[in-house]
């Protein structure tokens, strides 16, 4: 997985791609490259993050929703069933599955 390059997209617009430089089971971490769908998810990211440095995990769940309902991220092979993601300044870490996450 190091040294791949990751895409997320909304719809046919580039987001981003993340460069990965870091494995340690089950999250990927690299460097993020904004593309220019970028500007208008960004605040996306941003409420997540700081719901979850303030421990609000159920506005985390809501906010996220957003964010798996609109956009895609595609490893080196294609498409990911689901994925959690966060980005923060040029960096960004995340799990993914080939399968949904289980809701339990």
């Amino acid at each position: 997985m190091q040294g791949g390059v990751w895409r997320l997209t909304r719809g046919t617009e580039l987001v981003g791609e993340i460069g990965i430089d870091e494995a340690d089971f089950p999250w990927l971490a690299g460097t993020f490259r904004p593309g220019p769908a970028w500007a208008a998810v960004a605040p996306w990211f941003a409420e997540t993050l700081a719901l979850l440095e303030t421990e609000e995990y159920d506005g985390f769940d809501e906010a996220y929703e957003r964010v798996s309902a609109e956009l895609t991220l595609s490893a080196p092979t294609g498409p990911v069933a689901e994925f959690l993601l966060h980005i923060d300044g040029d960096r960004a870490w995340f799990r993914w599955s080939d399968e949904p996450f289980d809701q339990d």
